[in-house]
């Protein structure tokens, strides 16, 4: 039965929740296999570096689920510098990774919008205009997200976190900071204003089921988005979710069970977009980054940022990497990679080929 899935063309939504419930190791490691073939057609055997920044975890935000939600007193709050930033970009431009992700808790001041273009604009200088940067820093208005686009960020990634309604006001407050509808509204704009556009989902939520899973895939389907960002949920202690559920989770092995089956199934559904193997899948594993490339993936995220900045950007507990040498981890995660027979992009962007197809497709129409 699943193997007949596997051979077809073509998905529908029942084929993907029989994918999502599959329950036993043949079948997943035919899956994971699937995938993995999926993947080399469409992006090869490369695995492409993003070197993360994690700039900020000022956030005006109050997730009911993330450590530097607004509300969490027990954070200490940062900041980088410019210098700080570009001091990170210099080391990722330096060592080929060709592309950067800078990440933050949300802010919508205009001191903070105008330090960002400032920033994009210094990293393409020191790059001379080669670096690709990926933003992601929450909902902004359309204006914002085109003048960060043309000081040259081109992908930005937003998560949607999940398309199911009432999940979605379960894990935010019901206020004008946390709604679905200006989520949307947001990707939308994304998409208006030239990004590659990504998004993702926490995958092992309280009260999500399966078929909820399945619902984000034909999600991502059909906004036609270009890279997805999505990993386990993981509790943080100083948060209402993770007071509420400590003691009410599903087990760490079936939340990275859902994650690789998620990785797998996009990779088949949706063939060429660029899918992260997320740090979050460390926490449940020590080669869950690994394990996520088996599954389909093709871009992980080492972490750049100044080390004594990393422990306090803690959006959930046992954030791996903290103390980490970002050389050291450069190379052993190649000599990882390398044993499984993939090869790291070095000095390419790896931009979603999807993005460029959407493009002509848009271009086709007009003409």
């Amino acid at each position: 039965m699943v193997e007949d899935i596997l051979n077809k063309d073509k998905l529908t939504k029942e084929d993907l929740l029989k994918l999502m419930l599959i329950d036993n190791p043949k079948e997943l490691e035919m899956l994971f296999k699937k995938a993995y073939e999926i993947k080399l057609k469409y992006r090869g055997n490369k695995v492409f570096y993003r070197g993360l920044i994690e700039c900020s975890n000022i956030c005006i935000k109050n997730c009911k689920y993330c450590g530097i939600r607004r509300d969490n007193e027990k954070v200490e709050r940062f900041s980088l510098t410019k210098e700080d930033i570009l001091e990170s970009a210099r080391l990722i431009y330096k060592n080929g990774y060709a592309s950067m992700a800078i990440q933050a808790g949300e802010r919508i001041d205009e001191k903070y919008i105008y330090f960002i273009e400032d920033v994009i604009k210094s990293i393409q200088n020191l790059s001379q205009l080669d670096m690709g940067i990926t933003l992601s820093l929450g909902e902004q208005t359309y204006k914002t997200y085109k003048k960060w686009f043309d000081a040259g960020a081109s992908r930005y990634l937003l998560r949607i976190e999940t398309t199911n309604k009432e999940l979605f006001k379960k894990i935010h407050y019901n206020d004008n900071l946390h709604s679905y509808e200006k989520r949307i509204q947001a990707l939308k704009d994304l998409k208006k204003s030239g990004y590659q556009v990504g998004t993702g989902v926490m995958i092992g939520i309280p009260g999500q089921t399966e078929e909820d899973l399945v619902n984000d895939i034909l999600f991502f389907k059909e906004i036609d988005l270009d890279m997805i960002g999505m990993g386990p949920y993981i509790l943080h202690e100083h948060t209402p979710m993770g007071k509420e559920f400590k003691n009410n989770l599903i087990s760490e092995e079936k939340r990275l069970e859902l994650s690789l089956k998620m990785i797998a199934i996009c990779r088949i559904f949706l063939k060429n977009i660029n899918i992260a193997a997320t740090t979050a899948l460390q926490v449940l594993d020590e080669f869950g980054r690994e394990k996520g490339i088996k599954a389909g993936a093709n871009v992980v995220m080492p972490n750049t940022t100044k080390i004594e900045a990393r422990k306090n950007y803690n959006l959930y507990d046992g954030k791996p990497g903290v103390k980490d040498n970002s050389k050291e981890v450069k190379y052993s995660l190649e000599k990882n990679l390398k044993e499984m027979g993939e090869e790291v992009g070095y000095f390419q962007k790896g931009d979603s080929p999807h993005y460029f197809k959407r493009l002509q497709k848009k271009l086709n129409k007009k003409s």
